[in-house]
C-alpha cells in the first residue's frame, strides 16, 4: 500500500490548529479558486481540510488528490483541458479586448458554443437530445453527458491519496429522493469519482449521479458553500478558514432584464455566506462566555445534569474567516458560470491569484483573534462601495 506524508500538523507560522479551504460552486468561475490556491501554495499555506460544492468539489478533489508540489500543475491541467474550444478554435493570447461591448460579444459567443457543443473533457450534449428522445433512466435524464468528467477526474486525481487521509476532504450533494443535504467526508466515507460528480450534478443540464444505490444532485440546490458543515464540525479547533466564494451576495440594483438575471443568480448561489459567518461569530462569542462562566461554577454545580448539558456547548476555540469573493465584470453577463473559454478562465485565475496575494499581505489574517471576541472576519478585497 502506498504511504502518503501526513498533513495533520498545524502550520508553524500560525497558532491555529487547522487551516481549512472552503470552495463554493460556480461552474466556469471556479478557476478563480485555482488562482487563490496557487497564491496560498506559493505562500506555503497548505490546508489540513478542503471542502467543496459543485465545481468547488472538483477543485477540492484535485487539491486533496495530489502531492503539494503537483497541485497547482494539476489544477492548471484541468482548467486548460475544460477551456479548450470544443470546435478547435485556438486561443490567441496576444489579442486584447479593450472594449467592454466587444468583450461581451466574444463571451456570449463562446457561451453559445458551450451550450451547443459542451465543454471539452467535462460534458458533451446528449445525442439524440433528451427533449426529442426520452431518457428512460435517471442517469440519462439531462441535456449533457458528464462521462468525460469521470475520465478527467480519474486521470488527474489520486483517490487513494484522498482516502489515505493526509488532508480531510468533504463534498456536499442533495439526495434526489429525500431532498436532504448530504456530505461525503473522508472521516466517514471512502471517496470515489462519483462522490465528486454527485456534488456537481446540476439539473437539468447534468443527470443525477448514483452513489451506493441513491441518486444525488448538485449540493448548490440547498447550500452552495460548505461553510456550515465545517463550522458545525466537532471537536472544534482553532481554525484559519479561507472561504472562496464565486458569487457576490451584495450587488447593485438591476436596471434591465439581463442585470436581473445576473443578480438573481448571485443571490441564489451566494448562499448568504456573510450572514452565516456573522451568525457563527455571535454564536461563538456566546460559547466562549459560557465556557468562562462554567469555570466559575461552584464544585457542587459543576457535575449537575444542567451543567453537563451546558458544557457540551461551551467552547473557547477561535477562528479567522477570510473571505475571497469573485466579483464579476459587467461584460460577463448571465452566462458567466458556463462560459468555459480559455481567455475567461485566465482572467478568473489571475483575479483569484491577485486577490489572495493582496489578502495574505494583511498580517492580522495569520494571527489568532481576541479570545473574548472569538471570531474575526476578513474581506480585504471588498469593493469600496460595500
Amino acid at each position: 500500500m502506498t504511504s502518503y506524508p501526513t498533513n495533520a500538523q498545524k502550520d508553524t507560522r500560525t497558532q491555529f490548529e487547522q487551516i481549512v479551504l472552503l470552495l463554493q460552486g460556480g461552474g466556469a468561475l471556479g478557476s478563480y479558486q485555482a488562482g487563490v490556491y496557487q497564491a496560498l501554495a506559493e505562500a506555503d499555506l497548505h490546508p489540513n481540510w478542503v471542502a467543496g460544492i459543485s465545481i468547488g468539489a472538483i477543485n477540492a478533489a484535485i487539491i486533496a488528490g495530489n502531492a503539494r508540489d503537483k497541485r497547482v500543475g494539476r489544477l492548471r491541467e484541468f482548467w486548460e483541458a475544460v477551456s479548450t474550444s470544443p470546435l478547435g478554435i485556438p486561443y490567441v493570447k496576444s489579442i486584447e479586448l479593450q472594449n467592454a461591448f466587444v468583450h461581451q460579444l466574444v463571451n456570449q459567443g463562446r457561451a453559445i458554443n458551450i451550450l451547443m457543443f459542451g465543454a471539452s473533457n467535462f460534458f458533451t450534449p446528449r445525442v439524440p437530445p433528451s427533449t426529442l428522445w426520452p431518457a428512460g433512466t435517471p442517469d440519462k435524464a439531462s441535456y449533457y453527458d458528464t462521462s468525460p468528467l469521470r475520465a478527467t477526474l480519474e486521470r488527474l486525481v489520486d483517490f487513494d491519496r484522498i482516502n489515505a487521509g493526509p488532508m480531510r476532504f468533504s463534498v456536499g450533494a442533495v439526495n434526489v429522493g429525500s431532498g436532504n443535504f448530504a456530505y461525503f467526508d473522508t472521516t466517514t466515507d471512502r471517496i470515489r469519482p462519483e462522490h465528486v460528480m454527485a456534488s456537481g450534478s446540476l439539473p437539468p443540464g447534468f443527470a443525477a449521479t448514483e452513489v451506493d444505490g441513491e441518486f444525488y444532485w448538485d449540493g448548490g440546490l440547498v447550500s452552495n458553500t460548505p461553510l456550515q458543515w465545517v463550522l458545525d464540525s466537532r471537536p472544534r479547533k482553532d481554525t484559519l478558514a479561507f472561504q472562496i466564494d464565486l458569487w457576490s451576495a451584495r450587488g447593485a440594483l438591476p436596471h434591465d432584464l439581463t442585470e436581473v438575471e445576473v443578480r438573481h443568480k448571485d443571490i441564489v448561489y451566494s448562499s448568504r455566506t456573510r450572514a452565516a459567518t456573522d451568525q457563527y461569530k455571535a454564536a461563538q462569542k456566546l460559547r466562549i462566555a459560557l465556557a468562562n462562566l462554567m469555570k466559575q461554577l461552584p464544585d457542587e454545580l459543576q457535575h449537575s445534569d444542567n451543567a453537563k448539558i451546558l458544557q457540551q456547548e461551551a467552547d473557547e476555540k477561535v477562528c479567522n474567516i477570510v473571505h475571497l469573493i469573485y466579483r464579476a465584470r459587467s461584460y460577463e453577463g448571465s452566462a458567466k458560470d458556463f462560459e468555459f473559454s480559455r481567455r475567461t478562465m485566465e482572467e478568473h485565475w489571475k483575479s483569484g491569484y491577485d486577490n489572495a496575494r493582496r489578502t495574505l499581505a494583511e498580517p492580522e489574517v495569520m494571527h489568532l483573534p481576541d479570545p473574548i471576541e472569538g471570531v474575526r472576519i476578513f474581506d480585504v478585497c471588498k469593493d469600496d462601495s460595500e
